[in-house]
C-alpha cells in the first residue's frame, strides 16, 4: 500500500440470501481510492453502487475480498469497531438528511460528538467552526424545522466534517433539492476537497454532480464498467 492511498477495494463481491435465493450485488470490485480523490460512484438501479458505499462506509461487510482503510483491513472488523471507524473516520450525508427534527443546526452538528471524550466545551467549538464552513454562520440556533432544504443539507455537511474524517460519504446529496440549491451544495464539496483536502465520495445517478467530481466510477451489474478521469 503507497502512503497516498486512502481506500483500498481488492476483489470485493458481497452476496445476499434472499430466501432460497442468492443475489451477487458485487462480483469483486477492485479499486484503490487516493486521498484527496473526489469520486463520483454512477450506475443505475441495481447496479451495486449503494451496496459499495454500505462497504466503503462500515454499515456492511463484504462476503468475500478484502477492504482496507487507512492500512486497517476492515473487512475483519466486528461490529463495536465498525461502529468506531464510523465515528472517527468516516461522514455521512444523506438525499434526505437525517437530522433530528426540532433540534438546533448546532445540536444536530454536535451528534457524532457524544460518543467521543470531546469535552462540551470542544465539541461546540468544533461544531461552530463547521456550520461557518459550510456558510451557516449566524444561523447555528434554527432549528431544523425553521430552515430550507439546502440549509438541511448544509447542517448535514458540517455534522459529516465534525469529527474531521478520512473520507466524506455522500448518498445522492442533491436529491431532494432544486437545481440552483444543489449546485450551491456541490460547491461546498468540491470547495471541502480543494481547499480542506477531504477525500469526498458522492453516489449518484445525475450526470451533472458526476461532471464535478475528479474521477467517475460506472458500476454495471456488480462490477466496475470503466473509470473517468484517472
Amino acid at each position: 500500500m503507497d502512503n497516498n492511498s486512502l481506500i483500498e477495494l481488492d476483489n470485493v463481491a458481497k452476496v445476499y440470501e434472499m430466501g432460497e435465493t442468492q443475489v451477487s450485488a458485487l462480483k469483486g470490485v477492485t479499486y484503490t481510492i487516493r486521498k484527496g480523490d473526489l469520486l463520483a460512484i454512477m450506475g443505475p438501479s441495481g447496479s451495486g453502487k449503494s451496496t459499495l458505499m454500505n462497504i466503503i462506509g462500515c454499515l456492511d461487510k463484504p462476503s468475500s475480498g478484502r477492504y482496507l482503510l487507512d492500512g486497517k483491513e476492515i473487512s475483519t472488523f466486528d461490529r463495536n469497531q465498525l461502529a468506531e471507524i464510523r465515528n472517527k473516520k468516516i461522514g455521512f450525508v444523506f438525499q434526505n438528511f437525517n437530522l433530528l427534527a426540532r433540534t438546533s443546526a448546532l445540536e444536530n452538528t454536535e451528534l457524532p460528538l457524544l460518543y467521543s471524550d470531546v469535552n462540551t466545551k470542544k465539541a461546540r467549538e468544533m461544531a461552530l467552526k463547521s456550520l461557518e464552513i459550510v456558510g451557516l454562520k449566524g444561523r447555528e440556533h434554527h432549528k431544523t424545522n425553521q430552515i430550507s432544504g439546502g440549509e438541511k443539507q448544509r447542517v448535514a455537511i458540517a455534522r459529516a466534517l465534525v469529527n474531521s474524517p478520512s473520507v466524506i460519504l455522500a448518498d445522492e446529496p442533491t436529491g431532494n433539492l432544486d437545481t440552483k440549491t444543489g449546485n450551491e451544495i456541490m460547491k461546498i464539496f468540491t470547495d471541502l476537497n480543494e481547499k480542506e483536502g477531504i477525500t469526498i465520495i458522492l453516489v449518484t445517478h445525475d450526470p451533472e454532480v458526476a461532471e464535478v467530481a475528479k474521477k467517475a466510477m460506472y458500476l454495471r451489474d456488480g462490477l466496475i464498467e470503466r473509470i473517468e478521469g484517472e
